[in-house]
């Protein structure tokens, strides 16, 4: 049976992820396999390969036939060197010591490229970094350059901007204070009309005011003369009333008098009834008197 060292494939899609195989030359490419020798992973720079190096030997001495990308991996990891020192040694040209110190030899060579290899990826990709790096901030640079000039020329254009509004307030103003004193002066004007107008309406009133003073004077000396007639009036009634007065007087001292004979009379009239009393009690004693005698 004729068997092949190939790869099988595995992973998603774009990241593609491979086994190495030992498989029938008949069998389909993702198909049966008779070993698993190892993975292989392109994505990772540079590639993963993860082998079984004795049993990847062996099978290359039973005589299968690796495939092109196979031969490549196989011989990027010493396989093939390996196989072809052992073949050497099966025919007599060295010895087994000679082919191990070849194959040291040819391993430490290979990992020195190796190693040159990553530390140059690595010297590149911090190149590439250090002049990303320095493009950006080139780039921030040029940006912020950018931003200042849109600043100054914002700066600058308010500042024109301030100054055409403070020109602009400047002539609001002057305008303003033009139409306020022209308002003074028409206010004057009309205050000195309302004077003028007020003084005629005063001089009016005054000569009004004289007229009523006149016409009060006028009824004053008619009140007066009212008045006079008034208190000679009161004079006569005062007069009337004193008479009366008197006359009244007069009446209650003849009243006065009139009662104060009734009282003497009758004082009079009671003392000779007294008396009258008197002798009829004496003239009862007397009686009296003469019965007991």
């Amino acid at each position: 049976m004729a068997t092949r060292i190939r790869l099988a494939r595995h992973g998603r899609k774009k990241q593609a992820f491979y086994h190495i195989v030992v498989a029938d030359t008949k069998a389909p490419r993702d198909g049966r396999f008779i070993e698993k020798l190892g993975t292989y992973n392109p994505n990772t720079n540079p590639a993963t390969i993860n082998i079984n190096f004795d049993s990847a030997v062996e099978w290359l001495l039973k005589g299968a036939q690796p495939s092109d990308t196979a031969r490549a991996i196989l011989s990027y990891k010493g396989i093939m060197m390996k196989k072809h020192l052992l073949a050497g040694v099966a025919k007599g040209a060295f010895n087994e010591e000679e082919a191990e110190k070849r194959f040291l030899s040819w391993i430490e060579n290979k990992e020195k490229q190796v190693e040159d290899k990553k530390s140059a990826l690595e010297k590149t990709e911090k190149a590439a970094e250090k002049a990303a790096l320095a493009a950006e901030k080139a780039k921030s640079e040029e940006r912020a350059n950018a931003i200042a000039l849109k600043k100054s020329e914002m700066i600058e254009e308010a500042k024109i901007e301030e100054a055409k509004i403070e020109e602009a307030k400047i002539e609001e103003a002057k305008t303003e204070e033009a139409k306020t004193e022209e308002v003074k002066t028409e206010e004057v004007k009309t205050e000195e009309v309302k004077e003028e107008a007020k003084t005629e309406e005063v001089k009016t009133e005054v000569k009004e005011e004289e007229k009523e003073e006149v016409k009060e004077e006028v009824k004053t000396e008619e009140v007066k003369n009212e008045v006079k007639e008034e208190e000679k009036e009161e004079v006569k009634e005062e007069e009337k009333t004193e008479e009366v007065k008197e006359e009244a007087k007069t009446e209650e001292v003849k009243t006065e008098v009139k009662e104060e004979t009734k009282d003497e009379e009758v004082k009079a009239e009671v003392k000779e009834e007294a008396k009258d009393e008197e002798v009829k009690t004496e003239l009862k004693e007397e009686e009296e008197a003469t019965k007991e005698s």
